[in-house]
């Protein structure tokens, strides 16, 4: 497509004389526009891929995909009704739960939690958190008395395995003198760290039959958590789910009760997309005005080329060649920069933590302990071929106007 010499003519003009410097800069300055946005672009969808994508596991590690709630607050008879949803095609697990908030109390130290009262069974199949216990172990999560709680939430309240915590319910217990409150020790025995904030400083774990005795609800349940084979795909189970249960019983589903979060954070991803495209864009104009300064400044030599038998598509490909190398270019070093920075982008802030003293990634704020990226390989050839595009594009408007140079009019204003 392109001849030795039109690649030899284009390296030539590439290689910028001392009175052609200030082209040069402009053309340098392009070429690191470009660089920089891909692969900013690039370490922005991998970082945004990988929080929807940890917060995903995290969130349906821990919850359910599906839960079947009753308008009157408590499920009486729930063990017939887990078994018909346990025959719906495409469900995995059924777990009977019990749910409430509690303030729990050491000592002069509170926080508020939330008590989830589940089977041992049920709580060691949940490898999210069965695989990720820091002290103490499942084993001894028997009893009346025994509860499991997250990381951050024992460092709150200053507790070790093996030490009592208060739990004090809302709901307090009336009496002749009026209403008391519903207070009740604890033995810690493990504590979890799933690596998610709001997780690991809120949820505290006791047996179903202790959640039932504590919560008041006798042989009754809050709900029905429901685990299904994909959980990106769940409609199906829960039409079918529909079908089986009382008409007074309600299904709810991940997407409706982290719904707006998830939205939140696509919007926030397509926003940065289209901000991020700006940059490259910037660059391919720098690309312009690059070539149309080289055009103008090497108007005689294209003459010259002309005079000799160069034909209008040779000066065109010519200059098509010096355009688009400096998008190629930039491209493929931001391309391959993006995925270098976005496959150690956690190394690259512990040390940047290190050097400013400063902590850049709060799991308070962020929900995670620690920055996640995922690379997908579709982006970043999408990202890549809009770069390589737009680059492309920019090189068309100068390459034709060096073609459509008279040469008389050239060598005379020389």
């Amino acid at each position: 497509m392109f001849s030795p010499v039109e690649w030899m003519i284009a390296l030539r003009y590439m290689r910028a004389r001392r009175a052609e410097g200030f082209i040069s800069v402009i053309a340098g300055f392009s070429l690191m526009g470009i660089a920089l946005g891909v692969a900013t672009l690039i370490i922005v969808l991998s970082v945004m891929n990988g929080f929807r994508m940890e917060l995903l596991d995290r969130i349906l590690g821990l919850n359910g995909h599906i839960a079947i709630i009753s308008s009157t607050g408590t499920l009486s008879d729930y063990d017939p009704l887990a078994e018909r949803v346990r025959l719906v095609d495409g469900v995995l697990s059924v777990t009977p739960l019990v749910e409430g908030q509690v303030l729990a109390t050491n000592g002069a130290r509170a926080s508020g939690a939330m008590v989830r009262g589940l089977t041992p069974e049920a709580l060691a199949a949940r490898s999210s958190l069965a695989g990720n216990i820091q002290v103490g172990s499942l084993s001894d999560f028997v009893g009346d008395d025994a509860v499991v709680m997250g990381s951050r939430l024992a460092r709150t309240l200053g507790i070790r395995i093996g030490d009592k915590v208060t739990l004090v319910s809302p709901r307090g217990t009336v009496t002749a003198f009026g209403t008391v409150p519903r207070m009740q020790s604890y033995r810690v025995v493990a504590t979890f760290e799933i690596g998610m904030f709001e997780l690991d400083s809120s949820f505290i774990f006791m047996p179903l039959p202790a959640a039932q005795q504590y919560f008041r609800l006798g042989d009754t349940v809050n709900q029905l958590e429901v685990f299904v084979e994909n959980p990106d795909d769940f409609q199906r189970q829960r039409r079918s789910i529909a079908g089986v249960i009382q008409a007074n019983h309600r299904v709810f589903d991940w997407q409706q009760a982290n719904g707006s979060f998830f939205n939140a954070l696509q919007v926030e991803r397509n926003v940065m997309f289209l901000i991020l495209t700006l940059i490259i864009l910037v660059a391919a104009f720098n690309i312009i005005s690059s070539l149309i300064m080289l055009v103008k400044d090497k108007g005689s030599a294209i003459a010259i080329l002309r005079t000799v038998g160069a034909s209008r598509g040779m000066v065109m490909r010519v200059f098509f060649i010096v355009g688009a190398s400096i998008g190629v270019v930039g491209t493929i070093a931001g391309g391959l920069l993006g995925l270098v920075f976005s496959k150690n982008i956690e190394v690259i802030r512990r040390w940047l933590e290190s050097l400013t003293g400063t902590d850049l990634f709060a799991a308070e704020i962020y929900f995670l302990s620690q920055l996640p990226a995922e690379v997908d390989l579709g982006e970043v050839v999408m990202v890549v071929c809009m770069a390589l595009g737009l680059s492309v594009l920019a090189t068309l408007y100068p390459s034709w106007r060096a073609s459509r140079l008279d040469p008389v009019e050239a060598l005379r204003n020389e």
